[in-house]
């Protein structure tokens, strides 16, 4: 009993301890808040690359795509591990209002809307067809175009809360996008005017994926007019084939019967004109797709909890040379308790006592101040934009919600 009432008093009377509490309740207070918004950050950034790839991409980086997709899209269809498959042409393109000389460099997607938000989470990121992905295209402006849906952040601009002003709906407005189109050999099918293609789209909606390197480069065209104005006719060629797996079935598990899948495909079509074009394909899992965006976010974590690690370990080293200190000072202590009966043992668990509760206390302060921090955060930073006009993360800049 003495050990206990002993280490709560140095704990209570020195108040050089006070420092070694309010130090570990600090390095608590900031690995707590600092590692949970990371994590959280993180956490939604990945969810939302995984909504915009589905669960596995068969794809070419090869700007010319690959053919035959339809009959591997038909066989990956019959089987009992696959829900819905997606078919896309990714390319780039040069858009500007109809009439207007200004273009603006910018990635397509060709998509067939009903499929693609079947696979993906292509539907749920649309301003007005949200309800009726299958519609994404239909507008009524001119029934004789075929729609465009944009990124967001290529029409409008956040403000500091991090809100969009929208329209009314679609405004049917007409833009001109040109592309350059390639031949399976990559080569450019003509000379002057053959060198483009252009068609003019009504825009028909908006998409808001909450990844800003996708919301501010990319628009969406439909499937069979990206392969006509990519030259990806004759057969009809894509980019990739977004796949969907059915639940209960595993990411790595989809993804080798994929893999298997295709080998298969690729021997089967062995002997066709074009099978050349399918020596460039790979079968990748989201996070292998999506590496070049997520690699960079995981490393920052990776280094932050490093960077922590060292942070927890200056606070134990604190904690020791306050307990050192308050040992060296407590030598008559000691020795009265030695003459009472107790043993090495004994003082050594007094200090470590002290030692533990000096981390408990610090533990738990700095624990439940986190806890209530974290609690409060939005309504804390909406103080102080409300009276500082500050913000930790800039919402024009960052797609970053509540």
């Amino acid at each position: 009993m003495y050990k206990i009432t002993l280490a709560i008093r140095y704990l209570l009377k020195r108040r050089i301890t006070y420092f070694a509490v309010l130090a570990v309740a600090l390095c608590v207070f900031i690995v707590l808040v600092v590692m949970t918004v990371m994590a959280g950050l993180v956490g939604d950034f990945k969810e939302k690359n995984h909504l915009f790839a589905g669960d596995c991409v068969v794809g070419t980086e090869s700007l010319v795509g690959f053919a035959y997709y339809e009959d591997f899209v038909r066989r990956l269809e019959e089987t009992d591990y696959v829900e819905a498959v997606s078919p896309t042409v990714k390319s780039y393109a040069l858009i500007g209002l109809k009439g207007s000389d200004r273009r603006v460099g910018v990635e397509i997607m060709g998509v067939d809307p009903a499929m693609h938000s079947r696979t993906t989470g292509f539907g749920n990121t649309l301003l007005n067809h949200e309800t009726a992905p299958s519609k994404a295209f239909e507008q009524e402006h001119d029934p004789n175009l075929p729609g465009i849906v944009f990124g967001i952040d290529l029409l409008d601009e956040r403000d500091v809360h991090g809100h969009y002003s929208h329209g009314a709906g679609p405004n049917g407005t007409s833009y001109s996008v040109s592309c350059f189109p390639l031949t399976p050999r990559g080569a450019a099918p003509g000379s002057g005017a053959g060198m483009v293609k252009t068609k003019t789209f009504c825009y028909s909606d908006k998409s808001q994926s909450g990844l800003a390197r996708v919301d501010g480069a990319l628009a969406y065209v439909p499937l069979e007019w990206a392969q006509i104005l990519c030259g990806m006719t004759d057969p009809n060629r894509v980019n990739a084939i977004h796949i969907k797996f059915r639940q209960g079935v595993g990411l790595k598990e989809g993804c080798q019967k994929v893999a298997s899948a295709w080998e298969g495909f690729k021997q089967d079509k062995a002997g066709e004109g074009m099978a050349y074009l399918l020596d460039t394909v790979t079968v990748r899992n989201w996070k292998d797709y999506r590496r070049s965006s997520i690699a960079p976010m995981e490393k920052e974590q990776t280094l932050m909890s490093v960077m922590f690690g060292f942070v927890g370990i200056t606070t134990v080293f604190i904690v020791f040379v306050v307990s050192y200190m308050i040992i060296s000072h407590k030598t008559k202590d000691i020795g009265i308790l030695k003459s009472i009966g107790a043993s090495n043992w004994d003082i050594i668990q007094l200090f470590s006592g002290f030692g533990f509760l000096v981390g408990l206390l610090g533990s738990s302060i700095g624990l439940l101040a986190g806890w209530l921090f974290l609690a409060k955060i939005n309504e804390i930073e909406g103080w102080l934009f409300d009276h500082f006009m500050w913000q930790l993360w800039d919402r024009t800049i960052y797609a970053i919600g509540d």
